[in-house]
């Protein structure tokens, strides 16, 4: 098999090599690079994806149960050794989810991670021909205020560092992979943007949705969208098919109020005067007794929902799991 691959890859040598790699991924099983594999989305998306293609996968941190086919490599991507790894295989589309969101990191340490990494993902699979690359951002990007539309499109501006200092580094990823899509049409970009992720992830919504009492700020009751993770593994599992690209908000089941959601949840509601919860929580936080950021009480404050039309159009996605449902998968956190 692999000796007539080689002779229809010289058979297309004419066409100056465009498309080569998508031929190959025609005629054997993909071979799909995904980074940051050790966290909770880059499991889920091993454990569905490798029955399909050949699955490679690079984090720094340890990992302790994968499928036997999954070929780890624990390496930082900022590392010689992760181009080794793109020298050495051929890889046929890159999955990059080695995004920090570790708000008691120091900016400095975000930056290097993120945007480094990033780049250096990015730079590699130009280098290397890799056909496919897909970004996992965060309709976080856009920024929770009062003057937002109802419902945010794609080309919204991304102004949530405006008020949230700690998010910078998550646009500045998100508008480098825009300009790689730009400026490299020949490769296939995708970068989603999700609502707030629930499940048995580390994140700031699913760690404020686990509080009980759920603190709020007295007199707000924004609208919210959330989605199941599995639903994020969906969409990612969609574009990846040849010849999609673009960017794309991903929403859930339909938007609700977040007394809705603690009501849903049998959650009991703390309202407290802004004045007041900020500095309260804020040394909670400092203190370590709460995982919640204070500066993300602005999501919980004003409407920050996006409209997701496109990635339903294009994609074909849907959300698989009703709002209860959605909820009904937030694991305590380390579960």
């Amino acid at each position: 098999m692999d000796e007539q691959v080689e002779q229809a890859d010289e058979a297309d040598a004419g066409d100056g090599g465009e498309g080569l790699k998508w031929r190959r991924w025609q005629r054997r099983p993909p071979t799909v690079l995904i980074t940051g594999i050790a966290g909770r989305m880059g499991t889920l998306l091993a454990r569905r994806l490798h029955r399909q293609a050949r699955v490679l996968g690079i984090d720094r941190r340890a990992i302790e149960v994968l499928p036997r086919d999954i070929e780890f490599h624990q390496v930082d991507l900022r590392r010689r050794r992760a181009e080794d790894l793109f020298r050495r295989e051929r890889i046929d589309a890159l999955v990059h989810l080695n995004i920090m969101h570790d708000p008691r990191k120091s900016t400095e340490e975000h930056h290097n991670f993120n945007i480094v990494g990033t780049q250096k993902m990015l730079e590699l699979s130009h280098r290397y021909g890799v056909r496919k690359v897909i970004v996992l951002s965060s309709a976080d990007v856009y920024g929770p205020a009062p003057t937002n539309n109802q419902f945010l499109t794609e080309e919204a501006p991304l102004m949530a560092a405006t008020r949230f200092e700690a998010i910078r580094d998550l646009i500045a990823v998100d508008m480098a992979c825009s300009s790689y899509f730009w400026r490299h049409p020949e490769i296939e970009t995708v970068i989603l943007r999700p609502v707030h992720i629930l499940g048995s992830v580390n994140n700031a919504p699913s760690n404020y949705l686990r509080l009980d009492p759920l603190p709020t700020l007295l007199g707000f009751d924004p609208m919210v969208q959330v989605m199941h993770a599995e639903d994020v593994i969906d969409a990612i599992l969609l574009a990846l098919r040849p010849g999609l690209r673009g960017v794309f908000n991903l929403a859930g089941p339909p938007a609700a109020p977040l007394s809705e959601l603690a009501a849903r949840m049998g959650r009991r509601t703390l309202p407290i005067p802004e004045p007041l919860a900020r500095p309260v929580m804020g040394l909670l936080w400092r203190t370590r007794l709460t995982s919640f950021p204070t500066p993300e009480f602005d999501f919980i404050k004003y409407v920050c929902m996006v409209d997701d039309t496109r990635a339903r159009k294009a994609l074909g996605y849907a959300p698989r799991f009703d709002l209860d449902a959605t909820l009904a998968a937030l694991a305590p956190a380390g579960a």
